[in-house]
């Protein structure tokens, strides 16, 4: 397998929404504007955001997730049989050692999984569109489907609709096939999923949490790279398949912790996935060792820039960073990005969009002193 992402430097996908994109939600809550005309107002920030990523010299571009109020329930809510309701209750921390309470939603199945529509593709469409530079390609990031299972557990999924969870896990993938199939018929070539829950499985509490909802923390794992793989069933060789593993993000907060040593060999290995977007943060990420597990033709994509933190990171502190993980896996397997997206929710983290520039240019900058 060669290296099959667009750039050494890459993002995870979401940008903090603009105003004219938080102004078009509040009107179309007080119901001044409908749905179509905040989807006009939408594409055209999308569209600024396009030129203003390529603008940086990022080759996967997004649409920042601007149509999105949660990274997750936007797209979950869209398959038939699910349904949303209230979350896990964790105390999300941030540097300034401040619990913030948050208690993302979490997804429940109320019947047979199915996908009915396309969900991505007008959004892809659109976003496809509007991508012009040398290089550059259009990524979509959507949930894991593994979101649909670790929040709720066993208790989420009534036992009239599937009285064992293979058949559960059978649907989930199906449904995801579907819809990665429609997007690779509209011409995408590169998706990435968004996983929480294989990163809060590398922290303690989490992994207790896990075990109280009927969960064991080792074999789930096993679990999920099924699922995984399941999802991506059919899809073409070329297609790019990419995996971000998440601590939480929300207004610069984060909800777990812990080095990927309890996941990172069965995850790595099991995963038929080409990148991997690993936090590198900072000191609650753990140390580069689990990057052994690294089997040759997939990389690590080091997230060593904070999404959360406005202060900008020195090059050299990244280059020797970098340098570390090279100790663990060749060089020729790693990459760069930010640590998260700067806005996994409509909040968005408490950085300037200033600051947000200068962080995705750093890592265009430093990729290119690094790996040419």
């Amino acid at each position: 397998m060669t290296f099959k992402l667009p750039s050494r430097a890459d993002h995870v996908g979401s940008f903090l929404r603009p105003q004219s994109v938080l102004e078009g939600r509040e009107r179309l809550a007080a119901g001044d504007i409908d749905k179509a005309a905040l989807r006009q107002i939408e594409d055209e920030a999308i569209a600024e955001l396009v030129t203003w990523q390529e603008g940086l010299g990022i080759k996967a571009v997004t649409d920042g997730e601007y149509r999105r109020k949660f990274f997750h329930t936007d797209f979950l809510l869209q398959l038939s049989g699910v349904e949303e309701t209230g979350g896990i209750k964790k105390a999300f921390k941030n540097d300034k050692g401040v619990d913030v309470e948050f208690a993302p939603p979490k997804m429940i199945i109320t019947g047979k999984v199915k996908h009915e529509k396309p969900i991505q593709r007008a959004d892809y469409e659109f976003l496809a569109s509007k991508v012009s530079a040398p290089g550059a390609m259009a990524k979509v990031a959507i949930p894991s489907p593994t979101m649909l299972h670790f929040r709720a557990g066993r208790a989420g999924i009534p036992e009239d609709a599937y009285p064992d969870m293979q058949g559960f896990y059978d649907d989930v993938a199906k449904a995801y096939a579907e819809e990665i199939a429609d997007l690779v018929d509209a011409g995408c070539r590169y998706v990435q999923f968004d996983d929480t829950n294989l990163a809060y499985l590398c922290d303690t509490g989490h992994r207790e949490d896990a075990q109280n909802r009927g969960m064991d923390p080792d074999s789930i794992t096993h679990d999920y790279a099924k699922l995984i793989n399941a999802s991506f069933a059919g899809a073409p060789d070329d297609l790019v398949r990419t995996m971000h593993l998440c601590r939480g993000n929300f207004r610069s907060s984060w909800a777990a912790e812990g080095g990927y040593d309890p996941v990172a060999e069965v995850m790595f290995n099991e995963c038929d996935i080409d990148a991997f977007f690993l936090e590198y943060d900072d000191a609650r990420s753990g140390d580069f060792s689990p990057l052994r597990f690294l089997p040759k033709g997939k990389v690590v994509v080091l997230g060593l820039v904070s999404t959360k933190l406005g202060e900008q990171e020195s090059k050299d502190d990244i280059k020797r960073r970098i340098d570390e993980a090279a100790r663990y896996a060749d060089l020729d397997q790693l990459a760069l990005s930010p640590q998260c997206g700067f806005a996994s929710t409509v909040h968005g983290n408490d950085i300037t969009t200033q600051q947000q520039a200068d962080k995705i240019r750093l890592c265009v900058e430093v990729a290119e002193e690094v790996w040419g």
